[in-house]
């Protein structure tokens, strides 16, 4: 990873035009790692990742979350991997723990495009989801908790907002 980490965090926005490639595999498997390492309550690592490639299984995916909010469009931006997070809806802190993991720096680091989506908590609490958690040989009892959009970019990224005034204190 070439960028200097401070760097990486000022610079990552979100993605929501990918080019029509899919990521290589050694890029995918360095996000899937990273995303190995977030922080988990006591250590646990209850968070469930899947990286989802399938063009027929992210079609469904994204008609399943459009679904829940009356929309036609592809709220995954057409992106060629789809990456889920999913943690046992009885661990500690299962949305802590799985969000920690979607905050996947390591895609930026890797000049990747990503896009937080949210609704996984609805699409996999139906029939549908709980199947499809099923053929992914999944245990029972995951919620969905989040997903990324990820890919190559097309075009650059906008350049940050200027940072509120008074977004921190330092109390001393």
């Amino acid at each position: 990873m070439e960028h200097d980490f401070l760097e990486i965090i000022k610079t990552r926005r979100s993605c929501r035009k990918f080019q029509d490639r899919q990521i290589s595999r050694v890029e995918l498997d360095a996000v899937l790692e990273a995303g190995t390492y977030a922080p988990s309550a006591g250590g646990r690592q209850s968070a469930f990742i899947v990286a989802v490639q399938n063009k027929e299984q992210r079609k469904k995916l994204a008609a399943m979350n459009a679904a829940v909010i009356g929309s036609k469009s592809n709220p995954f931006y057409d992106a060629p991997t789809y990456v889920l997070v999913f943690a046992p809806s009885n661990a500690h802190t299962p949305i802590e723990d799985g969000t920690c993991v979607l905050e996947m720096l390591a895609a930026h680091a890797l000049n990747l495009g990503s896009c937080w989506i949210h609704r996984e908590k609805e699409m996999f609490i139906t029939d549908e989801g709980k199947e499809m958690i099923r053929s992914w040989e999944l245990p029972d009892g995951l919620m969905g908790i989040g997903a990324l959009a990820l890919g190559y970019p097309d075009g650059k990224p906008a350049p940050a907002v200027t940072r509120k005034e008074g977004y921190y204190r330092i109390i001393r």
